[in-house]
This record gives structure tokens, C-alpha cells and sequence, in this order.
């Protein structure tokens, strides 16, 4: 729906499709589905769902096996963010680097995007 041609509307670090693959592989998914809600301090949160089938309206990006979708009303909110996956001492997730979001609250959990 926002695409530009021959650009993805979200890249995946190496580690983030290794890992997305791997839990495609264990639950039997098709997929990782991400959109935004409203919700938290800063006014908007991601979303995130494993997917047995894929919505016509989802944008598919497909890198090194791993598949995730973009909700349509999301789309505009992440085209041009980069998925990786972090591991820490105290905790492991996926992270979001996204360069839409004005304002992010300190837990890292909610963000805010222009004119919003």
C-alpha cells in the first residue's frame, strides 16, 4: 500500500530472521505479523502476532525465510523501520528502529509518531 519500488517497507537484521524463521519452524506459522495500536505513555505501541495464514491486505516482506506482514493500517507508521533482535543480560526481544517515531517513553514500549 506505501511501498516504493524495489524497496522494502521493513528490513530485518540477520539475527532478527534467524529468529523469526526459527519460531516459523516451531510453531508451524506462516509468519510474524506487526502493526501499532494505541496504548502506553508516549500514545502508541507495536504490535506483534504469529500468523497461520496471511491477510490479502498485509504487506508481505520476505528476507533470509522469515516472513512478516505489515497490518494495513500500520503500514504508513513503519515503512522504513529495521527489525533486529537484542540479547541482553536481563532480557531478549525484538527491537524496533524506526525513523517515524518523534518520542519514545523510557520503558521503550510506547511511541509517538508526528502528529500524533
Amino acid at each position: 500500500m506505501f511501498s516504493i519500488p524495489g524497496k522494502q517497507a521493513v528490513t530485518l537484521t540477520d539475527k532478527a530472521a534467524a529468529h523469526i524463521v526459527q519460531l516459523m519452524e516451531n510453531g508451524e506459522k506462516k509468519g510474524l505479523r506487526i502493526g501499532v495500536k494505541k496504548g502506553g505513555c508516549a500514545g502508541m505501541e507495536y504490535t506483534m502476532d504469529y500468523v497461520d495464514e496471511v491477510d490479502p491486505m498485509d504487506e508481505v516482506v520476505e528476507q533470509n525465510g522469515a516472513r512478516v506482514m505489515i497490518a494495513p493500517m500500520a503500514q504508513m507508521f513503519l515503512f522504513g523501520t529495521e527489525i533486529d533482535y537484542e540479547v541482553s543480560l536481563l532480557e531478549a526481544g525484538f527491537k524496533f528502529r524506526n525513523p517515524n517515531v518523534t518520542e519514545a517513553c523510557g520503558c521503550g514500549e510506547s511511541i509517538k509518531f508526528e502528529g500524533m
